[in-house]
């Protein structure tokens, strides 16, 4: 499966990882890149060092199917304190604003919760990744700096009311890529008149992958071992993280073709859509489109 050198082993295929809360997405990945010994290495949909979860880390020719992943909706548990907001929407900010929260009752969290629902126009938080002339916005808000951001189009499909405690409500969120669980929070704090921010974030869905398929990094590490076998068996193929492509099975000459980039004839015509392309041997060759013209033509190859 793998050999090994000096820079690394060339192994691919994806780990599914359940970040601890603490870690950054990147040092969560160094991590993981260490333990499996990777010449290279990349993860799929960041998440912020307070949250937790689901943490794909895509292994040497993997990484090439890392932005199918982050197309993929998400699932996330979050517990929000309401009553106080913060200038990072979370509880590793300053508290900017306190109100009473006295005033509510439960339907009216529930109904304000909910009317969110569907699809929306959502500010992102200055504290995010996002970029301003080449500067990501948390660097300018940690100088003080907030600049306008436009609204962007999100949806959220469905939002379960888990409970509400001590001013503390609990939340699942089913949602569409590039939503901010932070300002979905401070949202529906805005909404009841009392501010609100993110005390708990895990991500619990991501795709077609639920939580009880990864794994920790401290079980990770009680597989270690010289001939990697105990930790490669946790290694997911890249195929299996594309269910909803359709499968293609090319021919020994069509395997050859498409390795140098030829188009081949489909045995079938219809819409145009990105499949999943398997060599003669059914060996994972990668991602191309087919055509309405009866022809699938290379997009992206692990060859």
């Amino acid at each position: 499966m793998s050999r090994r050198n000096k820079k690394g082993r060339d192994i691919n295929g994806i780990v599914l990882l359940d970040k601890d809360t603490g870690l950054s997405s990147n040092a969560a990945l160094q991590k993981v890149k260490r333990l499996f010994f990777a010449k290279k290495a990349g993860h799929t949909g960041s998440l912020d060092p307070l949250a937790s979860g689901i943490l794909p880390i895509c292994l040497g020719q993997a990484t090439k199917v890392a932005q199918f992943l982050l197309d993929d909706n998400k699932r996330y548990f979050v517990r929000g304190l309401l009553g106080q907001t913060t200038d990072t929407f979370d509880c590793e900010g300053e508290i900017t604003s306190a109100q009473s929260t006295k005033h509510l009752n439960e339907q009216q969290i529930i109904d304000a919760a909910q009317s969110f629902q569907g699809d929306i126009k959502q500010v992102p938080p200055m504290y995010s990744a996002l970029k301003r002339d080449g500067q990501p916005l948390y660097k300018l808000a940690r100088q003080g700096i907030e600049v306008e951001r436009k609204a962007r189009p999100v949806t959220i499909h469905n939002i379960e009311y888990l409970g509400y405690e001590d001013g503390f409500l609990s939340l699942e969120v089913s949602c569409s890529k590039g939503t901010y669980i932070r300002s979905l929070i401070a949202d529906i704090g805005e909404k009841l008149g009392c501010g609100a921010h993110v005390v708990e974030l895990r991500r619990i869905g991501f795709a077609h992958i639920d939580i009880s398929q990864t794994i920790k990094f401290a079980d990770l590490t009680s597989l270690a071992t010289d001939d990697y076998k105990q930790l490669d068996a946790k290694i997911f193929p890249s195929e299996d993280m594309l269910p909803n492509l359709d499968s293609v099975q090319l021919n020994e000459q069509q395997s050859i073709d498409i390795s140098f980039g030829r188009e081949v004839v489909s045995n079938k015509r219809g819409l145009e859509q990105q499949v999943k392309l398997f060599d003669h041997n059914k060996q994972f060759l990668g991602i191309g489109i087919e055509s309405q013209n009866g022809t699938i033509a290379p997009k992206r190859l692990f060859v």
